[in-house]
């Protein structure tokens, strides 16, 4: 599969991005299991032109992720387009790599985007949605890929003939969150107009699918049974970011791989702490690693009094001395994540 130029392989499988998750230690990690792209944290277009510093620290990422998405979001034109223009100069504007892909989040559900007219919002306005693309498209030389939903409603799924407008307007790839806006993230995500996009004969660019991916299974169905050219995974790799290796073991052998034993995931915490710690400074990597760290432990019973500890301490010694105590109770333990996600 290719967006543009850059090569990911055959069926790759992509970091969905996912605010207050998928900062760049996480990435970090997900990359190290085996992620074949990725892509920031959206940052909002207004943020971006008002110079705003959080939205321009967004965009700063590590020669480590390439190839790497920076993703946008908003209803404005006029700003979606002097956004993108500065996604283009990122490596210029917040240091580091750059964007190899500029993404348009017309995805995102909740109310303060998408009640706004942004993110899963602009599926109300499909032709506006349509101009921006385009705009953005003619105003940058980088390849623009663009992320949505089914429709916004169930009387309004309009991705089939949606996603041939976005490939007339010049994207080069399109991803489709298998859920309208309404649903939120609510019942199963419906993966059979995905399909229809793959079936269409004029439909020449990827397609990548994304919703309910949580297994090797769910996976490979996805590839199977709809065709799509690439998975895109999100809330299933929190606390579990070794789902990319388990899937390509599974693609490549039809076996399971064991579940992750606990001495190992308090290895890989201790990794991504670190890397939090380097990229962020003690205080920031410590504070944002606690969204992480205890969720490395989902399935572990009498895991309370670890978790609070993990969630609440401040000093990385500790935070250390903690997680040996974890390794030392519970060993070799393997959870099992299908009961913490259901499969």
């Amino acid at each position: 599969m290719k967006i543009g130029d850059i090569e990911l392989g055959d069926k790759p499988l992509l970091l969905a991005p996912m605010e207050d998750v998928t900062d760049a230690s996480f990435r970090w990690v997900c990359k190290k299991y085996g992620a074949d792209m990725m892509y920031t944290e959206f940052v909002p277009s207004d943020g971006l032109i008002r110079d705003a510093a959080k939205a321009i620290a967004k965009m700063h990422t590590f020669d480590f992720e390439a190839p790497i998405g920076i993703q946008i979001y908003g209803h404005i034109p006029e700003a979606m387009v002097d956004a993108a223009k500065m996604v283009e100069h990122a490596a210029e504007l917040a240091g580091g790599h750059g964007a190899d892909v500029l993404d348009i989040n017309f995805g995102c559900p909740v109310k303060k985007i998408a009640g706004r007219g942004a993110g899963s919002g602009m599926l109300r306005e499909p032709d506006k949605l349509v101009a921006i693309v385009e705009a953005v498209v003619k105003a940058v030389d980088m390849p623009v890929t663009v992320k949505t939903r089914l429709g916004y409603d169930e009387d309004s799924k309009i991705i089939v003939e949606l996603a041939e407008r976005l490939q007339d307007v010049g994207i080069k790839a399109l991803t489709v969150h298998g859920r309208t806006r309404a649903q939120m993230y609510k019942g199963s995500a419906d993966w059979t107009l995905i399909g229809k996009i793959k079936e269409n004969p004029r439909m020449y660019i990827p397609i990548i699918g994304n919703g309910d991916i949580t297994s090797p299974q769910d996976a490979k169905n996805a590839f199977d049974s709809y065709g799509v050219d690439g998975v895109m995974i999100g809330r299933a790799t929190y606390g579990h970011p070794w789902i990319f290796r388990e899937i390509k073991h599974y693609m490549q052998s039809g076996e399971i791989l064991p579940p992750m034993s606990v001495l190992e995931r308090v290895a890989l915490a201790k990794e991504h702490l670190a890397k939090s710690i380097e990229l962020k400074g003690d205080k920031v990597g410590v504070f944002e690693m606690r969204r992480h760290l205890a969720n490395y432990f989902k399935g572990i019973p009498d895991f309370k009094p670890y978790r609070l500890r993990l969630v609440t301490e401040t000093d990385p010694a500790l935070i250390a001395s903690c997680l040996d105590e974890i390794a030392t109770r519970f060993g070799e333990c393997r959870p099992d994540v299908s009961s913490v996600y259901g499969l």
